[in-house]
Protein backbone atom coordinates (compact mmCIF):
# COMPACT_ATOMS: atom_id res chain seq x y z
CA UNK A 1 0.00 0.00 0.00
CA UNK A 2 1.49 3.51 -0.70
CA UNK A 3 1.27 6.26 1.72
CA UNK A 4 -0.84 8.21 -0.16
CA UNK A 5 -3.49 6.01 -0.45
CA UNK A 6 -3.47 5.32 3.32
CA UNK A 7 -2.95 9.42 4.21
CA UNK A 8 -6.32 9.61 1.94
CA UNK A 9 -8.05 6.77 3.86
CA UNK A 10 -6.77 7.88 7.26
CA UNK A 11 -8.31 11.55 6.52
CA UNK A 12 -11.52 9.98 5.58
CA UNK A 13 -11.86 7.88 8.28
CA UNK A 14 -11.12 11.02 10.72
CA UNK A 15 -13.54 13.32 8.77
CA UNK A 16 -16.34 10.66 9.28
CA UNK A 17 -15.35 10.50 13.24
CA UNK A 18 -15.59 14.29 13.86
CA UNK A 19 -19.23 14.10 11.85
CA UNK A 20 -20.47 11.42 14.17
CA UNK A 21 -19.43 12.69 17.65
CA UNK A 22 -21.74 11.63 20.61
CA UNK A 23 -23.57 15.28 21.63
CA UNK A 24 -20.46 17.41 22.84
CA UNK A 25 -17.93 14.73 23.12
CA UNK A 26 -14.57 14.98 21.14
CA UNK A 27 -14.63 12.70 18.55
CA UNK A 28 -13.65 9.04 18.99
CA UNK A 29 -10.28 7.95 18.95
CA UNK A 30 -9.28 5.75 15.97
CA UNK A 31 -7.45 2.53 16.61
CA UNK A 32 -5.56 1.04 13.69
CA UNK A 33 -6.10 -2.59 13.18
CA UNK A 34 -2.72 -3.53 11.94
CA UNK A 35 -2.94 -7.33 12.53
CA UNK A 36 -2.70 -8.03 9.04
CA UNK A 37 0.20 -5.14 7.85
CA UNK A 38 3.66 -5.18 7.80
CA UNK A 39 5.69 -3.26 9.86
CA UNK A 40 6.57 -1.02 6.49
CA UNK A 41 3.02 -0.03 6.15
CA UNK A 42 2.55 0.31 10.00
CA UNK A 43 5.43 3.01 9.74
CA UNK A 44 3.41 5.22 7.05
CA UNK A 45 0.84 6.17 9.95
CA UNK A 46 3.42 7.84 12.16
CA UNK A 47 3.65 11.08 9.73
CA UNK A 48 -0.09 11.17 9.99
CA UNK A 49 -0.13 10.67 13.43
CA UNK A 50 -1.71 8.03 14.09
CA UNK A 51 0.23 5.76 16.95
CA UNK A 52 -2.92 3.59 18.43
CA UNK A 53 -2.18 0.47 16.56
CA UNK A 54 -4.09 -3.25 17.61
CA UNK A 55 -2.69 -7.08 17.49
CA UNK A 56 -4.09 -10.20 18.12
CA UNK A 57 -1.78 -12.76 17.57
CA UNK A 58 1.58 -12.96 20.11
CA UNK A 59 3.86 -14.40 17.42
CA UNK A 60 3.31 -11.58 14.97
CA UNK A 61 3.35 -8.93 17.59
CA UNK A 62 6.74 -10.41 18.96
CA UNK A 63 8.00 -10.11 15.17
CA UNK A 64 6.75 -6.73 14.31
CA UNK A 65 8.10 -4.95 17.33
CA UNK A 66 12.00 -4.43 16.50
CA UNK A 67 10.49 -3.53 13.14
CA UNK A 68 8.47 -0.70 14.24
CA UNK A 69 8.84 2.77 15.84
CA UNK A 70 8.95 2.77 19.83
CA UNK A 71 6.38 5.52 19.93
CA UNK A 72 3.63 3.49 18.82
CA UNK A 73 1.08 2.38 21.35
CA UNK A 74 0.33 -1.64 21.43
CA UNK A 75 -3.55 -2.14 21.98
CA UNK A 76 -4.40 -6.17 22.24
CA UNK A 77 -8.18 -6.71 20.61
CA UNK A 78 -9.56 -10.36 20.09
CA UNK A 79 -9.22 -13.27 22.52
CA UNK A 80 -6.36 -13.80 24.13
CA UNK A 81 -5.36 -17.09 25.21
CA UNK A 82 -3.68 -17.33 28.78
CA UNK A 83 -1.00 -18.92 27.70
CA UNK A 84 0.36 -16.28 25.60
CA UNK A 85 -0.04 -13.03 28.44
CA UNK A 86 3.07 -13.46 29.32
CA UNK A 87 4.34 -12.75 25.67
CA UNK A 88 2.48 -9.69 25.09
CA UNK A 89 2.36 -8.17 29.02
CA UNK A 90 5.63 -5.94 28.81
CA UNK A 91 4.12 -4.36 25.37
CA UNK A 92 0.86 -3.50 25.74
CA UNK A 93 -0.91 -0.62 26.96
CA UNK A 94 -4.12 -1.17 26.91
CA UNK A 95 -5.94 -4.73 26.59
CA UNK A 96 -9.00 -4.69 24.96
CA UNK A 97 -11.05 -8.24 25.68
CA UNK A 98 -10.40 -9.22 29.31
CA UNK A 99 -13.67 -11.61 29.14
CA UNK A 100 -13.14 -14.12 31.56
CA UNK A 101 -12.03 -15.07 35.56
CA UNK A 102 -8.83 -16.88 34.42
CA UNK A 103 -7.30 -14.61 32.08
CA UNK A 104 -8.07 -11.50 34.75
CA UNK A 105 -6.22 -13.96 37.27
CA UNK A 106 -3.50 -14.82 34.54
CA UNK A 107 -3.49 -11.04 33.81
CA UNK A 108 -2.79 -9.32 37.02
CA UNK A 109 -0.27 -12.24 37.90
CA UNK A 110 2.42 -11.59 35.20
CA UNK A 111 2.08 -7.72 35.61
CA UNK A 112 2.75 -8.20 39.10
CA UNK A 113 6.25 -10.48 38.09
CA UNK A 114 6.63 -7.05 35.39
CA UNK A 115 5.79 -4.61 38.24
CA UNK A 116 3.45 -2.91 36.08
CA UNK A 117 -0.33 -2.45 36.26
CA UNK A 118 -1.84 -3.18 32.86
CA UNK A 119 -5.14 -0.86 31.72
CA UNK A 120 -7.96 -3.13 30.28
CA UNK A 121 -11.49 -3.38 29.04
CA UNK A 122 -13.98 -5.55 29.96
CA UNK A 123 -15.54 -7.10 27.01
CA UNK A 124 -18.94 -7.39 26.61
CA UNK A 125 -21.01 -9.44 24.48
CA UNK A 126 -24.21 -7.53 23.82
CA UNK A 127 -25.81 -9.05 21.01
CA UNK A 128 -25.02 -12.44 22.89
CA UNK A 129 -23.98 -14.23 19.67
CA UNK A 130 -22.88 -17.72 21.06
CA UNK A 131 -19.42 -17.74 18.83
CA UNK A 132 -18.42 -14.94 20.74
CA UNK A 133 -16.65 -14.16 23.90
CA UNK A 134 -17.50 -11.29 26.40
CA UNK A 135 -19.84 -10.97 29.30
CA UNK A 136 -23.84 -10.84 29.18
CA UNK A 137 -24.50 -6.85 30.32
CA UNK A 138 -26.44 -8.77 33.62
CA UNK A 139 -22.73 -9.85 34.20
CA UNK A 140 -20.64 -7.22 34.30
CA UNK A 141 -21.54 -5.27 37.50
CA UNK A 142 -20.50 -8.89 39.79
CA UNK A 143 -17.47 -9.25 37.16
CA UNK A 144 -15.98 -5.66 38.07
CA UNK A 145 -16.98 -6.19 41.63
CA UNK A 146 -14.76 -8.88 41.58
CA UNK A 147 -11.78 -6.97 39.48
CA UNK A 148 -11.44 -4.41 42.42
CA UNK A 149 -9.55 -6.61 44.65
CA UNK A 150 -6.88 -7.06 41.86
CA UNK A 151 -3.62 -5.04 42.19
CA UNK A 152 -1.90 -5.07 38.71
CA UNK A 153 -5.30 -5.02 36.58
CA UNK A 154 -6.74 -1.25 36.06
CA UNK A 155 -10.28 -1.30 34.44
CA UNK A 156 -10.94 1.74 32.35
CA UNK A 157 -13.51 0.54 30.84
CA UNK A 158 -15.84 -1.41 28.05
CA UNK A 159 -15.57 -3.27 24.98
CA UNK A 160 -17.74 -4.67 22.41
CA UNK A 161 -17.88 -5.78 19.62
CA UNK A 162 -21.11 -6.10 17.01
CA UNK A 163 -22.41 -8.62 14.38
CA UNK A 164 -21.42 -8.40 10.81
CA UNK A 165 -24.32 -8.81 9.55
CA UNK A 166 -26.84 -6.23 10.96
CA UNK A 167 -28.54 -3.70 9.63
CA UNK A 168 -28.11 -0.34 10.60
CA UNK A 169 -31.12 -0.29 13.47
CA UNK A 170 -30.37 -2.82 15.15
CA UNK A 171 -26.57 -1.76 15.03
CA UNK A 172 -27.79 1.28 16.22
CA UNK A 173 -30.07 -0.40 19.58
CA UNK A 174 -26.96 -2.30 20.38
CA UNK A 175 -24.26 0.35 20.50
CA UNK A 176 -27.04 2.77 22.53
CA UNK A 177 -27.29 -0.35 24.89
CA UNK A 178 -23.36 -0.77 25.24
CA UNK A 179 -23.75 3.30 26.00
CA UNK A 180 -26.33 3.12 28.82
CA UNK A 181 -24.76 0.12 30.57
CA UNK A 182 -21.23 1.78 30.50
CA UNK A 183 -22.63 5.03 32.37
CA UNK A 184 -24.74 2.81 34.53
CA UNK A 185 -21.22 1.49 35.36
CA UNK A 186 -19.63 4.93 35.66
CA UNK A 187 -22.70 5.88 38.11
CA UNK A 188 -22.45 2.88 40.30
CA UNK A 189 -18.44 4.28 40.76
CA UNK A 190 -17.34 0.75 42.04
CA UNK A 191 -13.70 1.66 43.66
CA UNK A 192 -10.75 0.93 41.57
CA UNK A 193 -12.82 0.49 38.74
CA UNK A 194 -12.79 3.33 35.75
CA UNK A 195 -15.51 4.04 33.34
CA UNK A 196 -13.37 5.93 30.89
CA UNK A 197 -12.80 4.10 27.35
CA UNK A 198 -15.98 2.29 25.51
CA UNK A 199 -14.17 0.26 22.75
CA UNK A 200 -16.90 -0.48 19.74
CA UNK A 201 -16.92 -0.06 16.19
CA UNK A 202 -14.77 -1.50 12.97
CA UNK A 203 -14.62 -0.75 9.66
CA UNK A 204 -18.11 -1.40 8.79
CA UNK A 205 -20.06 0.38 11.55
CA UNK A 206 -17.71 2.91 13.34
CA UNK A 207 -19.78 6.00 11.68
CA UNK A 208 -22.43 4.34 14.23
CA UNK A 209 -20.83 3.11 17.03
CA UNK A 210 -19.05 6.84 17.31
CA UNK A 211 -22.42 8.43 16.91
CA UNK A 212 -23.36 6.61 19.81
CA UNK A 213 -20.89 6.84 22.07
CA UNK A 214 -17.85 5.30 21.66
CA UNK A 215 -14.85 6.85 22.64
CA UNK A 216 -12.77 4.70 20.51
CA UNK A 217 -12.89 2.98 17.10
CA UNK A 218 -10.93 0.00 16.25
CA UNK A 219 -10.12 0.08 12.08
CA UNK A 220 -8.52 -1.64 9.66
CA UNK A 221 -9.94 -2.36 6.39
CA UNK A 222 -10.85 1.06 5.78
CA UNK A 223 -7.48 2.13 6.76
CA UNK A 224 -5.36 -0.26 4.54
CA UNK A 225 -7.99 -0.75 1.43
CA UNK A 226 -5.77 -0.18 -1.50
Amino acid sequence: MDGEALRQNVTNVLDTLSQNRYKNSAPARLIAVTKTVSPAVIGLLKPLHILDIAENRAQDLLEKLPKIAPEFRLHWIGRLQTNKVKYIIRHVCLLHALDRMALAQEVDRHAGMAGSVLPVLVQVNIARESQKAGLDDSEVKPFLQRLKGFSNIRVKGLMSMMPLCADETQLTAWFRRMRVLFEQMENDAIDGIDMEELSMGMSNDYAIAAREGATMVRVGTALFQP
